[in-house]
């Protein structure tokens, strides 16, 4: 089985082209910084990251190219397709991808918006179990049930 689900954040704006023919279609092309987690960088306390080339095609395409910002935290899944080419100088270069299957935004929208981190209110009201309790009358976008 071929599956991957990668949580990272985008190092630059998608690169999107469209497919020409019959049918066009989207092909967005953008690159996952990844965290590996407990590996530290020898030099430094920061950590290091494996930077992922992701490609989404069609509609998921349309959606990288609309919504998808450098910096922003995303999450996707897919399969890993690997390759390999002839570069000008007689050299064989493998190349390792991830096709897109399904991506998602992997911060709220307050956290993203504008770039800059907005630090989330601790919950006032939270109970034992994690939850916290939602008053009546709160109209809040964030909420996926209102």
């Amino acid at each position: 089985m071929n599956r991957v689900i990668l949580m990272g954040r985008l190092t630059r704006d998608p690169e999107v082209r469209y497919s020409q023919g019959e049918r066009t279609m989207a092909i967005a092309r953008y690159t996952l910084a990844v965290d590996r987690r407990g590996r530290r960088n020898q030099d430094s306390t920061e950590p290091t990251a494996d930077f992922i080339n992701c490609v989404s095609f069609d509609k998921t395409g349309e959606f990288a190219e609309k919504y998808f910002r450098q910096g922003m935290r995303v999450l996707v899944s897919g399969r890993i397709q690997t390759g390999s080419y002839i570069n000008k100088d007689g050299i064989k270069v493998y190349t390792f991808e991830v096709i897109v299957d399904e991506q998602e935004f992997a911060d709220s929208k307050n956290l993203t918006s504008g770039g800059s981190q907005v630090p989330r209110p601790e919950p006032s009201g939270a109970m034992g179990d994690g939850f916290m309790n939602i008053p009546d009358g709160i109209d809040d976008p964030d909420l996926p049930f209102n």
